[in-house]
């Protein structure tokens, strides 16, 4: 390994095959357990995937506190980052994008609406329906239901989460000043707040399933509204984790007010899920 003031050359590690070797058995096992498999080897898998994130991670962590990382470095991991934010961006265009296109070009097709053998396709397939949305389709898929509405649990949701973009935001002027204290209490809070937004998440989740009649199953709204809110709920939860142990870092006295990229990294992904829950907010819930 290269010192702090020469191109930085990583030296050999083993956790890229344990990565590799933890992601195949998670997968091999997630396939076996939807085909009436067991629940063993997918657990296994994950429970080896975190074994090397904690220990790359710990490694990364330990290098940069010795110093060992220069200022290329640096820069490599914020286009890293950079790179990963973007890469996110266009896994919600992609669903994004099929809420659009649901909505706006594949509904009104089917109730006649639109070029070319649209009116022919109704008269002769869906002889009768009206769309409007939010739809589950002209099967009616899933029977019943009824839509999410935007008040109660989504817009206190939604003031949780832009409440911990402020707190983050907080603690981020707080380490730039060099004060970590001040930095760990402000993290707390944006963690639990995070933690909240999961909970009252799944609370949701099981008001739709109970009460709602809304599931993966009902068409349409219900498959875009889960995997758009689902996968965003994930992303919080991750960045809540990452969030925690930034500042189980901070407790250890790491980050200065010049070297604290790590925490920045994590702010940077936890205001990335708050731009697109007003996305969710408003797309999903309100329009």
């Amino acid at each position: 390994m290269s010192s702090p003031s020469s191109y930085y050359i990583p030296h050999e590690a083993k956790w890229p095959i344990v990565g590799s070797v933890a992601l195949f058995t998670f997968f091999y096992g997630f396939g076996t357990l939807l085909n009436g498999g067991t629940w063993f080897v997918m657990a296994a898998g994950a429970a080896l995937l975190v074994f090397m994130m904690v220990g790359w991670f710990g490694e990364v962590i330990s290098e940069s506190e010795n110093g060992a990382y220069s200022a290329q470095v640096d820069v490599s991991f914020r286009m890293s980052m950079m790179w990963f934010i973007f890469s996110e961006v266009m896994f919600f265009a992609a669903f994004f994008g099929a809420l659009f296109y649901a909505r706006t070009f594949s509904g009104p097709w089917l109730s006649g609406a639109g070029e070319g053998g649209a009116a022919a396709t109704n008269a002769v397939l869906w002889s009768g329906f009206d769309y409007v949305w939010p739809n589950n389709g002209p099967e009616k898929l899933g029977g019943a239901y009824k839509e999410m509405s935007w008040l109660g649990l989504p817009l206190i949701n939604t003031i949780l989460l832009l409440t911990s973009g402020v707190t983050c935001t907080i603690a981020h002027h707080a380490i730039q000043a060099g004060d970590r204290a001040k930095m760990v209490r402000w993290l707390l809070a944006t963690c639990l707040l995070g933690f909240l937004f999961v909970g009252l998440q799944a609370f949701e989740y099981y008001e739709a399933y109970a009460h709602l009649n809304l599931k993966m199953t009902t068409g349409i709204y219900g498959s875009t509204f889960f995997m758009l809110t689902g996968f965003h709920g994930f992303h919080v939860c991750m960045g809540a984790i990452i969030l925690l142990i930034v500042m189980f870092r901070g407790t250890r006295k790491h980050f200065s007010a010049t070297n604290h990229f790590a925490f920045e990294a994590a702010a940077w992904y936890w205001h990335f899920v708050d731009v697109v829950w007003l996305g969710l907010f408003i797309f999903v819930y309100i329009l």
